[in-house]
């Protein structure tokens, strides 16, 4: 009967902390008999794959201020970042010698004219004497013949001074395009060559241009969607090019930010699509940094699974890597903290 009685005494504790433990669920499962909230059957559906990529804010084009004589490069009046128009004169390039060159032609039409006076003079004077029977009709022709050749002397002198005022006019450094100032690194007073570059400008409208190897080229076409420092936009041109093993696109995203041209930015491209278990963010609850959604079971009840989630480009919608599968009924703020 004592032996009863200590053996009673001892299965009373165990029993206790058996009920204790069966009183609490497992860390990672919940039975509730009553679930509620909005529920959502799993289906896997069609979205987008991205290739991040890194891109580049630029212009489809970019012209170049060039000089197109020799010279020193008197004035320049734009710096980096000025906003500048086509046909805009934003620099000057004097080369001394033509001014002597111009002196030159101008004395020589000057001399070339005193002469045109004079033959013309004599050609009066002689056609006067002729009309008179005192020369003959071939002093008159040699006279006209000195006159007109005094005038071409003229029109020639005169000619090559304006040839030399109009390479000095080509001292004038133009914009070629409207656009925004890149480069303009010649200081004033730096002598300069022909076709050297005076100034940067960009030309064309805005575009994010990036590159992916030549192995996802037929994944990516006109028109496919890039999304990129917080705006979104489509391929416009593909380079037909392939350079390193990298090709080459452009992409139109109207409100890119072009205060910077040449910044970096991390930019994604749709290469195609595939089946994803996509479902509103609300579905899930974080705790302690893990994730778990709430799953309805055939008999009702309800148990929390934790799952591998991935961000998605749609606001407020998450996707669903690993944990649960198609075909299974998740419920919405049930999980228990």
């Amino acid at each position: 009967m004592v032996r009863h009685r200590i053996l009673s005494m001892l299965a009373l504790p165990a029993a206790l902390s058996l009920g204790a433990c069966s009183s609490k669920d497992s860390p990672d499962t919940v039975r509730v008999a009553s679930p509620a909230g909005p529920r959502l059957a799993l289906r896997a559906v069609e979205t987008a794959e991205w290739k991040d990529v890194g891109a580049e804010i630029t212009t489809t084009d970019r012209a170049d201020a060039r000089a197109r004589i020799p010279g020193v490069l008197e004035s320049l009046s734009v710096r980096k970042g000025d906003m500048v128009r086509k046909g805009q004169v934003i620099g000057r390039i004097v080369d001394t010698r033509l001014a002597y060159e111009g002196s030159a032609y101008g004395a020589q039409a000057a001399a070339a004219q005193a002469q045109a006076v004079q033959a013309q003079a004599d050609l009066a004077r002689i056609r006067y004497l002729y009309d008179n029977g005192v020369y003959a009709k071939a002093r008159l022709d040699q006279a006209q013949a000195a006159a007109t050749a005094a005038r071409a002397q003229v029109g020639a002198a005169r000619a090559q001074q304006s040839a030399v005022g109009a390479v000095a006019g080509q001292g004038a450094v133009v914009a070629p395009a409207d656009g925004r100032v890149l480069t303009a690194d010649i200081p004033a007073g730096s002598a300069v060559t022909p076709g050297m570059s005076i100034a940067g400008i960009t030309a064309g409208p805005l575009v994010l241009r990036f590159e992916l190897p030549e192995s996802l080229a037929g994944k990516v076409h006109v028109g496919s969607r890039v999304l990129a420092d917080g705006v979104s936009g489509a391929v416009t041109k593909l380079y037909p090019s392939v350079q390193a093993g990298q090709i080459t696109a452009d992409v139109a995203a109207p409100g890119l930010d072009g205060s910077l041209i040449g910044r970096r930015v991390s930019a994604r491209v749709a290469i195609g699509t595939r089946q994803a278990l996509i479902v509103p963010r609300t579905f899930v609850t974080t705790r302690y940094g893990i994730d778990y959604v709430t799953v309805v079971a055939k008999d009702g009840q309800l148990s929390t699974v934790p799952v591998q989630i991935a961000s998605t480009v749609e606001p407020g919608r998450i996707e669903i890597l690993s944990g649960v599968g198609e075909g299974d009924m998740l419920v919405a703020g049930t999980a228990p903290r």
